[in-house]
């Protein structure tokens, strides 16, 4: 994990200048650290789509920079550390009433927002995990449960998800090693069950997620 994790900041940092750097530089600190190799790793296995200290324009047209995003073409989380400290005990009504109005422009925006204290990244990491992928999977659709899912169809989806582009049923095929005509009909139920669609006009046959 430690080659992958640094690989993702590289190149996160080389991408960045200014004060998206800089914020990246000073931003991601101990907390957020941990909750990368405490709850982000163990639950996802991959920084596909994960963004460090992520730049947003927010209400009043400057910018906000949330501790973690993981976009999608369907799907925006934003992913914070909540510390408890002087700034959290002493917070302004101002300061209160500001984030409350960002958190919910960000939900106008569609954003879904999910918060972990720092207490809870180091005494009980298993359930931040469970939070996240409860979340991820979730999101996939709102159809039938994910919790009915069987092992295959959830492997499916985890493969989409971890697929920067569209599945075809040739590439589900070689990844589960199994033949053409299952996969088109598991695949045909998972769209039944709104858990993935297809991706229309595009020029092979082709499923996304929702």
């Amino acid at each position: 994990m430690e080659r992958e994790y640094q690989q993702w900041l590289d190149l996160h940092r080389r991408a960045r200048k200014g004060e998206r750097l800089r914020r990246l530089e000073e931003g991601h600190n101990h907390a957020e650290q941990l909750l990368v190799r405490q709850v982000w790793w163990p639950a996802v296995q991959s920084f596909e789509h994960l963004h460090p200290e992520y730049e947003v324009v927010d209400f009043r047209n400057g910018s906000r920079f949330l501790d973690f995003a993981y976009v999608r073409p369907m799907f925006k989380l934003d992913i914070e550390v909540e510390g408890y400290g002087p700034h959290a005990r002493d917070i302004s009504r101002r300061q209160f009433s500001d984030q409350a109005m960002r958190h919910n422009h960000l939900t106008i925006d569609g954003w879904r927002i999910i918060r972990f204290t720092y207490d809870d990244i180091t005494e009980r990491p298993r359930l931040c995990q469970q939070l996240l992928q409860q979340m991820l999977w979730r999101w996939v659709g709102e159809g039938e449960s994910l919790e009915e899912a069987t092992f295959i169809e959830r492997e499916v989806i985890r493969f989409a998800m971890r697929s920067k582009l569209p599945i075809t049923p040739n590439e589900v095929c070689r990844h589960l090693g199994m033949e053409g005509k299952y996969v088109r009909k598991l695949l045909q139920g998972l769209v039944q069950k709104q858990w993935m669609r297809p991706a229309r006009g595009l020029s092979r046959s082709l499923c996304k997620l929702i």
